[in-house]
Protein backbone atom coordinates (compact mmCIF):
# COMPACT_ATOMS: atom_id res chain seq x y z
CA UNK A 1 0.00 0.00 0.00
CA UNK A 2 1.52 3.74 -0.94
CA UNK A 3 1.81 5.47 2.08
CA UNK A 4 -1.02 8.81 2.32
CA UNK A 5 0.24 11.73 4.30
CA UNK A 6 -3.10 13.93 5.81
CA UNK A 7 -3.95 16.55 2.95
CA UNK A 8 -2.97 19.83 4.28
CA UNK A 9 -4.99 22.99 2.68
CA UNK A 10 -5.13 21.52 -0.94
CA UNK A 11 -2.05 19.51 -0.87
CA UNK A 12 -1.65 16.38 -1.41
CA UNK A 13 1.70 14.57 -1.19
CA UNK A 14 2.34 10.81 -1.55
CA UNK A 15 5.10 8.69 -3.37
CA UNK A 16 5.60 9.29 -6.46
CA UNK A 17 6.43 6.71 -9.16
CA UNK A 18 8.10 7.15 -12.54
CA UNK A 19 5.42 7.50 -14.94
CA UNK A 20 4.56 9.01 -18.99
CA UNK A 21 4.91 12.48 -17.55
CA UNK A 22 8.04 12.43 -18.78
CA UNK A 23 9.15 16.02 -18.57
CA UNK A 24 12.22 14.53 -15.79
CA UNK A 25 10.23 16.37 -12.83
CA UNK A 26 7.45 14.20 -10.33
CA UNK A 27 5.60 14.79 -7.47
CA UNK A 28 5.97 17.91 -5.94
CA UNK A 29 9.06 19.14 -7.77
CA UNK A 30 9.43 22.83 -9.56
CA UNK A 31 8.85 22.62 -13.19
CA UNK A 32 11.13 24.28 -15.48
CA UNK A 33 10.35 28.14 -15.79
CA UNK A 34 11.72 30.29 -18.65
CA UNK A 35 15.49 31.90 -17.83
CA UNK A 36 15.43 35.51 -17.68
CA UNK A 37 17.95 37.51 -19.90
CA UNK A 38 19.16 40.14 -17.38
CA UNK A 39 20.57 43.24 -18.11
CA UNK A 40 21.85 46.33 -16.20
CA UNK A 41 18.64 47.90 -16.69
CA UNK A 42 17.02 49.74 -13.90
CA UNK A 43 13.26 48.91 -13.20
CA UNK A 44 12.38 52.52 -13.79
CA UNK A 45 13.14 54.05 -17.18
CA UNK A 46 14.97 56.67 -15.55
CA UNK A 47 17.92 55.89 -17.09
CA UNK A 48 16.99 55.26 -20.85
CA UNK A 49 17.99 58.91 -22.57
CA UNK A 50 16.41 60.12 -25.87
CA UNK A 51 17.85 58.51 -28.94
CA UNK A 52 19.28 55.26 -26.85
CA UNK A 53 18.03 52.11 -28.18
CA UNK A 54 16.05 51.07 -25.38
CA UNK A 55 14.66 47.87 -26.34
CA UNK A 56 18.45 46.48 -26.09
CA UNK A 57 18.15 47.32 -22.12
CA UNK A 58 14.86 45.23 -21.52
CA UNK A 59 14.53 41.90 -19.53
CA UNK A 60 13.11 39.63 -22.06
CA UNK A 61 11.66 36.22 -21.39
CA UNK A 62 13.49 33.60 -23.46
CA UNK A 63 11.91 33.26 -26.92
CA UNK A 64 8.93 31.20 -26.92
CA UNK A 65 9.72 28.74 -30.34
CA UNK A 66 6.24 26.74 -29.81
CA UNK A 67 3.90 26.61 -32.66
CA UNK A 68 1.09 29.13 -32.12
CA UNK A 69 -2.24 28.88 -34.42
CA UNK A 70 -4.11 31.13 -36.21
CA UNK A 71 -6.39 31.83 -33.05
CA UNK A 72 -3.48 34.32 -32.20
CA UNK A 73 -1.40 34.71 -35.48
CA UNK A 74 -4.08 35.60 -37.75
CA UNK A 75 -3.67 39.20 -37.13
CA UNK A 76 -3.40 42.37 -39.52
CA UNK A 77 0.21 42.62 -38.79
CA UNK A 78 0.52 45.53 -36.14
CA UNK A 79 2.53 45.86 -33.59
CA UNK A 80 1.88 47.45 -30.07
CA UNK A 81 4.24 50.42 -30.96
CA UNK A 82 1.58 51.25 -33.64
CA UNK A 83 -0.65 52.31 -30.68
CA UNK A 84 1.39 55.59 -29.55
CA UNK A 85 1.49 53.91 -25.96
CA UNK A 86 4.17 55.18 -23.23
CA UNK A 87 7.50 53.80 -24.12
CA UNK A 88 7.76 52.71 -20.73
CA UNK A 89 4.13 51.01 -21.08
CA UNK A 90 5.88 49.27 -24.00
CA UNK A 91 8.51 48.09 -22.12
CA UNK A 92 6.62 46.01 -19.32
CA UNK A 93 5.03 44.44 -22.66
CA UNK A 94 7.46 43.38 -24.01
CA UNK A 95 9.98 42.04 -20.71
CA UNK A 96 5.89 40.14 -19.91
CA UNK A 97 7.08 38.58 -23.81
CA UNK A 98 4.38 39.76 -25.64
CA UNK A 99 6.11 40.18 -29.09
CA UNK A 100 2.80 41.02 -31.13
CA UNK A 101 -0.65 42.07 -30.27
CA UNK A 102 -2.95 38.66 -30.57
CA UNK A 103 -6.25 39.65 -32.68
CA UNK A 104 -8.48 40.74 -30.34
CA UNK A 105 -5.73 43.50 -28.93
CA UNK A 106 -5.15 44.49 -32.63
CA UNK A 107 -9.50 44.97 -33.10
CA UNK A 108 -9.70 46.31 -29.25
CA UNK A 109 -6.67 48.28 -28.24
CA UNK A 110 -7.53 51.35 -30.77
CA UNK A 111 -10.93 51.79 -29.73
CA UNK A 112 -10.29 51.30 -26.21
CA UNK A 113 -7.69 54.20 -26.31
CA UNK A 114 -10.11 56.36 -28.24
CA UNK A 115 -12.53 56.53 -25.07
CA UNK A 116 -15.39 54.27 -26.87
CA UNK A 117 -17.67 51.47 -24.81
CA UNK A 118 -16.99 47.65 -26.54
CA UNK A 119 -18.29 44.38 -26.38
CA UNK A 120 -15.95 42.09 -27.78
CA UNK A 121 -16.25 38.04 -27.94
CA UNK A 122 -12.82 35.87 -28.31
CA UNK A 123 -12.24 32.70 -27.62
CA UNK A 124 -10.60 31.96 -23.72
CA UNK A 125 -6.72 32.15 -24.15
CA UNK A 126 -6.83 34.62 -27.17
CA UNK A 127 -4.52 37.91 -25.10
CA UNK A 128 -8.63 39.38 -23.67
CA UNK A 129 -6.52 40.46 -20.73
CA UNK A 130 -4.20 42.83 -23.04
CA UNK A 131 -6.99 43.42 -25.10
CA UNK A 132 -8.05 45.73 -21.83
CA UNK A 133 -5.41 46.12 -19.48
CA UNK A 134 -3.15 48.27 -22.77
CA UNK A 135 -5.46 50.59 -22.91
CA UNK A 136 -6.36 51.02 -19.46
CA UNK A 137 -2.89 51.72 -18.22
CA UNK A 138 -2.35 53.97 -21.13
CA UNK A 139 -4.56 56.28 -19.56
CA UNK A 140 -3.65 55.97 -16.08
CA UNK A 141 -2.88 59.77 -15.27
CA UNK A 142 -0.20 60.04 -12.12
CA UNK A 143 -1.05 63.33 -11.59
CA UNK A 144 -4.76 62.33 -10.19
CA UNK A 145 -4.73 60.36 -6.49
CA UNK A 146 -8.34 58.86 -6.97
CA UNK A 147 -9.52 55.56 -8.30
CA UNK A 148 -9.54 55.81 -11.93
CA UNK A 149 -10.43 52.41 -13.62
CA UNK A 150 -12.07 49.24 -11.95
CA UNK A 151 -11.76 45.76 -13.72
CA UNK A 152 -14.07 43.48 -12.25
CA UNK A 153 -14.06 39.17 -12.49
CA UNK A 154 -16.42 36.63 -11.53
CA UNK A 155 -13.65 35.24 -8.86
CA UNK A 156 -10.69 35.65 -6.81
CA UNK A 157 -8.47 33.51 -8.02
CA UNK A 158 -8.56 35.15 -11.80
CA UNK A 159 -8.70 38.96 -9.28
CA UNK A 160 -5.00 38.03 -8.08
CA UNK A 161 -4.08 37.05 -11.85
CA UNK A 162 -5.04 40.30 -13.65
CA UNK A 163 -3.29 42.23 -10.88
CA UNK A 164 -0.76 40.16 -10.96
CA UNK A 165 0.07 41.04 -14.56
CA UNK A 166 -1.36 44.74 -14.01
CA UNK A 167 1.60 45.46 -11.87
CA UNK A 168 4.05 43.33 -14.42
CA UNK A 169 3.06 45.73 -17.60
CA UNK A 170 2.67 49.20 -15.32
CA UNK A 171 6.11 48.22 -13.98
CA UNK A 172 8.16 51.02 -15.75
CA UNK A 173 5.63 53.49 -15.25
CA UNK A 174 6.71 55.37 -12.03
CA UNK A 175 3.84 54.77 -9.78
CA UNK A 176 0.47 52.59 -11.08
CA UNK A 177 -0.86 51.38 -7.68
CA UNK A 178 -3.47 48.48 -8.63
CA UNK A 179 -5.06 46.83 -5.59
CA UNK A 180 -6.90 43.36 -6.09
CA UNK A 181 -9.78 43.16 -3.53
CA UNK A 182 -12.06 40.10 -3.62
CA UNK A 183 -14.11 38.17 -0.69
CA UNK A 184 -12.89 36.04 1.87
CA UNK A 185 -9.92 38.53 2.63
CA UNK A 186 -9.58 40.68 5.30
CA UNK A 187 -12.26 43.57 4.93
CA UNK A 188 -9.93 45.74 7.07
CA UNK A 189 -6.70 45.56 5.04
CA UNK A 190 -8.53 46.65 2.08
CA UNK A 191 -10.21 49.79 4.14
CA UNK A 192 -6.48 50.89 4.93
CA UNK A 193 -5.12 50.02 1.45
CA UNK A 194 -7.92 52.69 0.12
CA UNK A 195 -6.52 54.80 2.74
CA UNK A 196 -3.19 55.72 0.34
CA UNK A 197 -3.36 55.70 -3.36
CA UNK A 198 -4.90 53.39 -5.67
CA UNK A 199 -4.99 54.00 -9.51
CA UNK A 200 -6.96 50.45 -10.51
CA UNK A 201 -9.19 48.20 -8.59
CA UNK A 202 -9.24 44.80 -9.65
CA UNK A 203 -12.21 42.97 -7.89
CA UNK A 204 -14.99 40.61 -7.19
CA UNK A 205 -18.41 42.45 -7.12
CA UNK A 206 -19.54 41.67 -3.76
CA UNK A 207 -16.03 43.41 -2.10
CA UNK A 208 -15.80 46.28 -4.55
CA UNK A 209 -19.70 47.33 -3.38
CA UNK A 210 -19.10 46.25 0.02
CA UNK A 211 -16.10 49.02 0.11
CA UNK A 212 -18.34 51.63 -1.94
CA UNK A 213 -21.01 51.67 0.26
CA UNK A 214 -18.54 52.37 3.20
CA UNK A 215 -17.61 55.21 1.30
CA UNK A 216 -13.91 53.45 1.34
CA UNK A 217 -13.86 53.06 -2.01
CA UNK A 218 -14.60 56.34 -4.28
CA UNK A 219 -15.72 55.41 -7.50
CA UNK A 220 -17.19 58.28 -8.16
CA UNK A 221 -14.25 59.72 -10.63
CA UNK A 222 -13.51 56.29 -12.38
CA UNK A 223 -13.52 56.97 -16.08
CA UNK A 224 -12.98 53.09 -16.82
CA UNK A 225 -15.27 49.63 -16.29
CA UNK A 226 -13.59 46.27 -17.67
CA UNK A 227 -15.77 43.68 -17.16
CA UNK A 228 -14.00 40.54 -17.83
CA UNK A 229 -15.42 37.22 -18.12
CA UNK A 230 -19.00 39.28 -18.72
CA UNK A 231 -20.93 36.67 -19.50
CA UNK A 232 -20.50 35.20 -15.83
CA UNK A 233 -20.67 38.79 -14.07
CA UNK A 234 -24.47 39.26 -16.11
CA UNK A 235 -25.64 36.02 -14.76
CA UNK A 236 -28.30 36.28 -12.00
CA UNK A 237 -25.54 35.97 -9.75
CA UNK A 238 -24.20 39.07 -10.16
CA UNK A 239 -26.15 41.36 -12.48
CA UNK A 240 -27.90 43.20 -9.64
CA UNK A 241 -24.50 43.60 -8.18
CA UNK A 242 -23.11 44.97 -11.45
CA UNK A 243 -26.10 47.07 -11.68
CA UNK A 244 -25.50 49.12 -8.30
CA UNK A 245 -22.02 49.40 -8.44
CA UNK A 246 -22.35 51.37 -11.92
CA UNK A 247 -24.86 53.24 -10.13
CA UNK A 248 -21.74 55.07 -8.29
CA UNK A 249 -19.93 55.81 -11.64
CA UNK A 250 -19.60 59.16 -13.39
CA UNK A 251 -22.46 59.38 -16.46
CA UNK A 252 -19.66 59.54 -18.67
CA UNK A 253 -17.68 56.66 -17.71
CA UNK A 254 -16.13 54.06 -20.51
CA UNK A 255 -17.51 50.44 -20.04
CA UNK A 256 -15.92 47.73 -21.64
CA UNK A 257 -17.15 43.73 -22.02
CA UNK A 258 -15.15 40.94 -22.53
CA UNK A 259 -16.18 37.15 -22.78
CA UNK A 260 -15.74 34.17 -24.83
CA UNK A 261 -19.74 33.92 -24.61
CA UNK A 262 -22.72 35.59 -24.49
CA UNK A 263 -25.71 35.29 -22.96
CA UNK A 264 -29.18 36.86 -24.46
CA UNK A 265 -29.48 39.06 -20.90
CA UNK A 266 -26.40 41.29 -22.49
CA UNK A 267 -28.62 43.01 -24.74
CA UNK A 268 -30.57 44.49 -22.40
CA UNK A 269 -27.51 45.81 -20.52
CA UNK A 270 -25.93 47.42 -23.52
CA UNK A 271 -28.78 48.81 -24.22
CA UNK A 272 -29.41 50.55 -20.59
CA UNK A 273 -25.83 51.42 -19.85
CA UNK A 274 -23.39 51.21 -22.86
CA UNK A 275 -23.38 54.31 -25.67
CA UNK A 276 -23.13 52.68 -29.44
CA UNK A 277 -20.95 50.14 -28.12
CA UNK A 278 -17.83 48.83 -31.05
CA UNK A 279 -19.19 45.66 -31.36
CA UNK A 280 -15.51 43.15 -31.84
CA UNK A 281 -16.86 39.12 -32.42
CA UNK A 282 -13.82 37.08 -33.16
CA UNK A 283 -15.79 33.50 -32.63
CA UNK A 284 -16.47 32.31 -35.76
CA UNK A 285 -15.85 28.88 -33.63
CA UNK A 286 -16.18 28.80 -30.15
CA UNK A 287 -13.57 26.58 -29.16
CA UNK A 288 -9.88 26.90 -29.83
CA UNK A 289 -7.86 25.95 -32.56
CA UNK A 290 -4.68 23.99 -30.91
CA UNK A 291 -7.14 21.91 -28.37
CA UNK A 292 -7.59 17.90 -29.51
CA UNK A 293 -10.88 16.36 -27.93
CA UNK A 294 -11.22 12.84 -27.38
CA UNK A 295 -14.00 10.69 -24.90
CA UNK A 296 -13.75 7.42 -23.21
CA UNK A 297 -16.12 5.66 -22.59
CA UNK A 298 -16.76 3.67 -19.56
CA UNK A 299 -18.64 3.17 -16.27
CA UNK A 300 -18.53 4.54 -12.86
CA UNK A 301 -16.63 2.53 -11.03
CA UNK A 302 -14.22 2.46 -14.34
CA UNK A 303 -13.02 5.71 -14.28
CA UNK A 304 -10.36 5.66 -11.38
CA UNK A 305 -9.10 3.10 -13.68
CA UNK A 306 -8.30 5.41 -16.90
CA UNK A 307 -7.18 8.34 -14.96
CA UNK A 308 -4.12 5.68 -14.10
CA UNK A 309 -3.67 4.57 -17.72
CA UNK A 310 -4.00 8.07 -18.75
CA UNK A 311 -1.36 9.44 -16.30
CA UNK A 312 0.98 6.31 -17.28
CA UNK A 313 0.81 6.90 -20.61
CA UNK A 314 0.66 10.60 -21.69
CA UNK A 315 2.95 13.07 -21.15
CA UNK A 316 1.37 15.90 -19.60
CA UNK A 317 3.55 18.73 -18.64
CA UNK A 318 0.73 20.25 -15.86
CA UNK A 319 -2.74 18.58 -16.26
CA UNK A 320 -6.21 20.14 -14.52
CA UNK A 321 -8.96 17.62 -13.86
CA UNK A 322 -12.48 18.89 -13.27
CA UNK A 323 -14.93 16.86 -11.01
CA UNK A 324 -18.54 18.12 -10.20
CA UNK A 325 -18.88 18.24 -7.02
CA UNK A 326 -16.42 19.62 -3.97
CA UNK A 327 -16.43 16.50 -2.01
CA UNK A 328 -15.90 14.69 -5.39
CA UNK A 329 -12.83 16.41 -5.68
CA UNK A 330 -11.15 15.76 -2.16
CA UNK A 331 -12.16 11.97 -2.68
CA UNK A 332 -10.57 12.15 -6.32
CA UNK A 333 -7.35 14.26 -4.97
CA UNK A 334 -6.77 11.46 -1.96
CA UNK A 335 -6.96 8.46 -4.55
CA UNK A 336 -4.76 9.88 -7.59
CA UNK A 337 -2.17 10.32 -4.36
CA UNK A 338 -2.70 6.47 -3.30
CA UNK A 339 -1.73 5.75 -7.14
CA UNK A 340 0.93 7.28 -6.77
CA UNK A 341 1.08 10.93 -7.69
CA UNK A 342 1.10 14.34 -6.11
CA UNK A 343 -1.60 16.21 -6.84
CA UNK A 344 -3.21 19.84 -5.46
CA UNK A 345 -6.92 19.94 -5.39
CA UNK A 346 -8.64 23.60 -4.84
CA UNK A 347 -13.11 24.29 -4.43
CA UNK A 348 -14.75 27.09 -3.36
CA UNK A 349 -15.36 26.16 0.45
CA UNK A 350 -11.71 26.23 0.75
CA UNK A 351 -10.60 29.22 3.17
CA UNK A 352 -9.64 31.80 0.77
CA UNK A 353 -5.83 31.91 2.17
CA UNK A 354 -5.47 27.90 1.07
CA UNK A 355 -7.10 28.69 -2.09
CA UNK A 356 -4.35 31.48 -2.81
CA UNK A 357 -1.45 29.50 -1.76
CA UNK A 358 -2.68 26.47 -3.68
CA UNK A 359 -3.37 28.80 -6.87
CA UNK A 360 -0.22 29.71 -6.47
CA UNK A 361 2.00 26.76 -6.19
CA UNK A 362 0.38 25.03 -9.07
CA UNK A 363 0.93 28.00 -11.27
CA UNK A 364 4.66 28.15 -10.24
CA UNK A 365 5.13 24.86 -11.21
CA UNK A 366 5.16 22.77 -7.32
CA UNK A 367 2.99 19.78 -8.83
CA UNK A 368 1.68 18.77 -11.62
CA UNK A 369 -1.99 17.94 -11.39
CA UNK A 370 -4.71 19.84 -10.07
CA UNK A 371 -8.23 18.26 -9.58
CA UNK A 372 -10.91 21.07 -9.10
CA UNK A 373 -14.51 22.34 -9.58
CA UNK A 374 -15.57 25.17 -11.75
CA UNK A 375 -14.48 27.46 -9.83
CA UNK A 376 -11.23 27.30 -12.37
CA UNK A 377 -12.64 27.42 -15.57
CA UNK A 378 -12.82 31.06 -15.55
CA UNK A 379 -9.95 33.05 -17.31
CA UNK A 380 -7.23 31.49 -15.40
CA UNK A 381 -4.29 31.12 -17.30
CA UNK A 382 -1.55 28.33 -16.39
CA UNK A 383 0.84 28.21 -19.83
CA UNK A 384 2.22 25.15 -18.50
CA UNK A 385 -1.09 23.11 -18.83
CA UNK A 386 -1.30 20.86 -21.92
CA UNK A 387 -4.48 18.37 -20.62
CA UNK A 388 -7.74 19.02 -19.16
CA UNK A 389 -9.27 15.83 -17.83
CA UNK A 390 -13.12 15.82 -17.42
CA UNK A 391 -12.69 12.54 -14.86
CA UNK A 392 -16.90 14.33 -14.33
CA UNK A 393 -18.57 15.69 -17.35
CA UNK A 394 -20.20 18.71 -17.26
CA UNK A 395 -24.08 19.84 -17.90
CA UNK A 396 -23.49 22.76 -20.00
CA UNK A 397 -21.82 23.69 -23.41
CA UNK A 398 -20.74 26.99 -21.66
CA UNK A 399 -18.80 24.81 -18.77
CA UNK A 400 -17.34 22.97 -21.26
CA UNK A 401 -15.92 25.30 -23.30
CA UNK A 402 -15.07 27.16 -20.20
CA UNK A 403 -13.11 23.83 -18.82
CA UNK A 404 -11.30 22.63 -21.96
CA UNK A 405 -10.25 26.10 -22.66
CA UNK A 406 -7.61 26.10 -19.62
CA UNK A 407 -5.28 24.34 -21.76
CA UNK A 408 -4.01 25.01 -25.35
CA UNK A 409 -3.56 28.81 -24.00
CA UNK A 410 -2.60 31.68 -26.69
CA UNK A 411 -2.62 29.39 -29.42
CA UNK A 412 -0.45 26.49 -28.17
CA UNK A 413 -1.24 22.90 -28.52
CA UNK A 414 -3.43 20.90 -26.01
CA UNK A 415 -5.38 17.90 -25.02
CA UNK A 416 -8.87 17.48 -23.75
CA UNK A 417 -10.25 14.08 -22.08
CA UNK A 418 -13.97 13.40 -21.22
CA UNK A 419 -14.82 10.22 -19.17
CA UNK A 420 -18.21 9.64 -20.64
CA UNK A 421 -20.91 7.72 -18.52
CA UNK A 422 -23.78 6.15 -20.54
CA UNK A 423 -25.24 9.03 -18.45
CA UNK A 424 -23.54 11.53 -20.09
CA UNK A 425 -23.63 10.27 -23.85
CA UNK A 426 -26.80 12.65 -24.87
CA UNK A 427 -24.96 15.07 -23.32
CA UNK A 428 -22.22 14.58 -25.08
CA UNK A 429 -24.13 14.80 -28.47
CA UNK A 430 -25.89 17.89 -27.22
CA UNK A 431 -22.66 19.92 -26.35
CA UNK A 432 -21.35 18.67 -29.82
CA UNK A 433 -24.03 20.17 -31.42
CA UNK A 434 -23.98 23.22 -29.45
CA UNK A 435 -20.08 24.01 -29.77
CA UNK A 436 -20.11 22.84 -33.46
CA UNK A 437 -17.26 20.48 -32.65
CA UNK A 438 -15.97 17.27 -32.55
CA UNK A 439 -15.28 15.01 -29.74
CA UNK A 440 -13.81 11.96 -31.17
CA UNK A 441 -13.69 8.65 -29.52
CA UNK A 442 -9.80 7.87 -27.68
CA UNK A 443 -7.55 6.08 -30.54
CA UNK A 444 -5.46 3.23 -29.40
CA UNK A 445 -2.43 5.74 -29.86
CA UNK A 446 -2.23 9.68 -28.86
CA UNK A 447 0.04 11.63 -31.27
CA UNK A 448 2.40 13.52 -28.94
CA UNK A 449 2.48 16.39 -31.50
CA UNK A 450 -0.75 17.07 -30.54
CA UNK A 451 -0.47 18.85 -27.40
CA UNK A 452 3.45 18.28 -26.61
CA UNK A 453 5.12 21.29 -27.98
CA UNK A 454 8.53 19.77 -28.88
CA UNK A 455 7.22 17.09 -30.41
CA UNK A 456 6.27 17.17 -34.58
CA UNK A 457 5.43 13.80 -35.30
CA UNK A 458 4.75 10.57 -33.54
CA UNK A 459 7.89 9.37 -31.46
CA UNK A 460 8.75 5.98 -33.44
CA UNK A 461 9.71 4.32 -30.32
CA UNK A 462 6.54 5.20 -28.66
CA UNK A 463 4.42 1.91 -27.55
CA UNK A 464 1.42 1.74 -30.11
CA UNK A 465 -0.82 0.06 -27.46
CA UNK A 466 -0.82 3.57 -26.10
CA UNK A 467 -4.25 3.97 -24.32
CA UNK A 468 -5.20 0.83 -26.05
CA UNK A 469 -7.38 0.00 -22.83
CA UNK A 470 -8.93 3.31 -22.08
CA UNK A 471 -11.92 1.14 -22.47
CA UNK A 472 -11.34 0.14 -19.99
CA UNK A 473 -12.98 -3.34 -20.81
Amino acid sequence: MIGVNKPTNGHFKGQTKPTGQQSGLHGTSQLPSAPIIRSSIPQSSGGIKFGDDWKKCLELPQKDNRVKTSDVTSTKGNEFEDYCLKRELLMGIFEMGWEKPSPIQEESIPIALSGRDILARAKNGTGKSGAYLIPLLERIDLKKDHIQAIVMVPTRELALQVSQISIQISKHLGGVKVMATTGGTNLRDDIMRLDEIVHVVIATPGRILDLIKKGVAKVNKAQIMVMDEADKLLSQDFVILIEDIISFLPKDRQILLYSATFPISVQKFMNKHLKKPYEINLMEELTLKGITQYYAYVTEKQKVHCLNTLFSRLQINQSIIFCNSTQRVELLAKKITQLGYSCFYIHAKMMQEYRNRVFHDFRNGLCRNLVCTDLFTRGIDIQAVNVVINFDFPKSAETYLHRIGRSGRFGHLGLAINLITSDDRYNLKSIEDQLVTDIKPIPGSIDKSLYVAEYHSVDPDDDDEILNKLMCG
